[in-house]
């Protein structure tokens, strides 16, 4: 029997309405009825086919139930079809389907709920990509969370998924983070300074400070007040690479790990932007006005062009992402295969971009719908009912590592995918800290508890060889936890398609 009971019989109720009625084989979508005395399934399917054919949707229902129970497949697993309401289809299955059913669960083992027989595809998802320039805060955690558990879930349907975190390391912001430690660097060598207006003001751009201090003692004392152009670069420089080190080790700590990060800086060192500008230019997707280089991106549904190089020459953000992401279309796997989709993981602010994407990959000869652009709308701590305000040049962020020392890794990860991608979240950490059933993350926790717990009461893990045979009947409950495990690959599936890791949680 297929690992997935629920789609078979679907499948094969789409396969006799075809030969009944005739057509296209239709839609059938099998849930819960809505008293547990109706049987085990429901179908609207008649409902939806009674348009085309001209037909009462019981007139349809009729008609099919006798297909139905005459069909050897599904007679075979049916005790009863009835037609209710104004066109529903009923299914109550025999012991014999849920037998069937819990072999295939433990045949599966693990695996049980991976999808069978779709495409496979090669997949590049890029998420979290911060700035190095301070802590992952609580929005990074959303989407540290949310993109690891898509990555995880497109590796257990079967797909190749590379994950890649993009450093935006280039830039005024560098400049402004390394005159920032700078001026923490010159109060530790007994001189005074000042943040420059727009600095970096967090208690860890003085701790980076200590830091560099601690490698090179009293080196760049006569260099800091004010900061030179040299020592502004060489604390950028070493301040980010201690950024980063930190951004891997606190992203380590909450499960997430990355296979490369991708550099905006060296992007521009080994001339990708430069030519992917050119590129642009050359395809006449960019045009030169008022000294500097524009983006048409108004003929892919922008509101307006948008500025690559500017008038003084030095580029913008849009034109190291032009690069970014023609470099990453043209990329191989480790086997040599070409990516078959890139995913782009990206804040509440960034919607412009979809657009603007597809038509860099489009006028470079890339399939611009092999970019799939997914927005995280914002995550908000609320305390004692309140929400916390979070700036990171003004340092009052919420740290992940702090988030993390608080509540733990699993209420973090858990709360902050239990809501679809497109909604905001506001993190109550009252709940988040409380170990009774208002914390989603504390019951689920004791449910697994307690899972184990009779599990290792019968004795542990059933045997390969095991044998299943089918009862002369199942009590209720049997049926209702058979029927909502049967439903488990549905819900991965629709986790998958969907992007939507909260239909897990």
């Amino acid at each position: 029997m297929t690992p997935d009971p629920i789609h078979a019989l679907a499948t094969a109720i789409a396969a006799v309405a075809k030969t009944r009625l005739g057509g296209e084989a239709p839609v059938v979508e099998l849930s819960a009825p809505a008293k547990a005395e109706h049987g085990d399934l429901a179908t609207p399917v008649a409902m939806g086919l009674a348009r085309a054919a001209r037909r009462a949707p019981r007139e349809i229902a009729d008609d099919l139930r006798s297909a139905i129970l005459a069909d050897s497949f599904l007679g075979a697993q049916l005790d009863a079809v009835e037609v209710a309401g104004p066109g529903f289809l009923n299914l109550r299955l025999n012991a014999q389907w849920f037998c069937h059913t819990l072999r295939a669960i433990h045949a599966a083992d693990d695996r049980f709920g991976a999808r069978q027989g779709n495409p496979k595809q090669r997949v590049l998802l890029e998420f979290v990509s911060p700035n190095p320039t301070g802590p992952l805060h609580v929005g990074h955690a959303r989407g540290a969370a949310y993109g690891d558990s898509l990555a995880r879930i497109l590796r257990f349907a079967g797909h190749t998924v590379a994950r890649e975190s993009y450093m935006n390391d280039y830039g005024r912001q560098m400049a402004l983070f390394g005159e920032s430690i700078a001026v923490r660097y010159a109060e530790l060598v007994g001189s005074a300074g000042n943040i420059p207006d727009g600095g970096y003001q967090g208690t860890y751009v003085a701790e980076v400070a200590e830091a560099i201090r601690a490698e090179v003692g009293d080196a760049w004392a006569d260099r800091v007040s004010p900061p030179s152009d040299a020592a502004i670069a060489f604390f950028a420089d070493r301040g980010s690479e201690l950024m980063r080190e930190r951004l891997k080790a606190d992203l380590d700590a909450f499960g997430v790990r990355f296979d490369d990060y991708a550099s905006e800086r060296l992007l521009h060192e080994n001339g990708e932007v430069g030519r992917g500008v050119a590129k642009l230019e050359a395809s006449g997707e960019a045009f030169r006005a008022d000294g500097a280089l524009w983006f048409r991106t108004t003929d892919h549904g922008d509101e307006k062009d948008r500025v690559l190089v500017r008038a003084d020459g030095t580029t913008t953000y849009l034109a190291a992402d032009v690069a970014y992401h023609l470099e990453k279309a043209s990329r191989k796997t480790a086997d040599g295969h070409p990516y078959d989709q890139l995913i782009d993981v990206l804040g509440a602010d960034h919607h412009g971009y979809i657009g603007r994407l597809r038509a860099v990959l489009s006028s470079g000869g890339h399939d611009p719908e092999m970019l799939e652009v997914i927005i995280l709308q914002l995550v908000s701590l609320v305390e004692g009912g309140e929400t916390k305000r979070m700036s990171k040049r003004a340092g009052t962020l919420v740290e992940l590592n702090a988030l993390v020392a608080d509540i733990g890794v699993s209420t973090a990860r858990f709360m902050l995918v239990q809501r679809s991608h497109d909604t905001a979240v506001d993190l109550d950490m009252e709940i988040a800290r409380k170990t009774n059933d208002e914390n989603p993350v504390h019951y689920v926790e004791y449910v697994h508890a307690r899972t184990a717990s009779l599990t290792a009461a019968a004795g542990g893990k059933l045997p390969a060889d095991v044998n299943i045979s089918a009862p002369a009947d199942l009590h209720p409950s049997e049926r209702g936890l058979l029927l909502r495990l049967a439903g488990w690959p549905e819900v991965v599936r629709e986790a998958e398609l969907r992007r939507g890791p909260h239909r897990i949680a």
